[in-house]
């Protein structure tokens, strides 16, 4: 039986929100709504509704926060498109103590992602 996983987050602004994951990492706008916004990219979905209440991004943080990770096949081409996009990162890629590379940035919400490489999850590598 398959699995899939589709993430949602709640934005000020759908329309920043659907350019930053359009431009920044390559997402295709799938279905619009007046207030939500349906994104694809490969197998990658997410689901953009809009909320008009501010959320302070330090809630997202780490240790109470959430992580959202999207796997490549190609990190340092990923890691071009969004410098290439004048978009800030927290740094250049680096491989993890499990094992696989990343690097990480906030979307235009203050959502937390995680861009990796394929490969073995972290379960299996730890």
């Amino acid at each position: 039986m398959v699995m899939t996983l589709r993430v949602e987050v709640f934005a000020r602004d759908l329309e920043a929100a659907g350019e930053f994951y359009r431009r920044v990492l390559g997402f295709e706008e799938l279905n619009r709504q007046p207030d939500y916004l349906w994104m694809g990219r490969g197998t990658a979905r997410i689901g953009i509704g809009e909320r008009s209440e501010v959320v302070d991004p330090a809630h997202r943080r780490m240790p109470s926060g959430t992580e959202l990770v999207l796997e490549v096949d190609d990190l340092d081409a990923e890691y071009a498109r969004v410098v290439a996009s004048g978009w800030p990162v927290e740094g250049e890629p680096r491989v993890q103590q499990w094992g696989l590379r990343d690097f990480r940035l906030f979307d235009a919400d203050g959502y937390y992602l995680r861009v990796t490489s394929r490969g073995r999850s972290a379960p299996d590598v730890l």
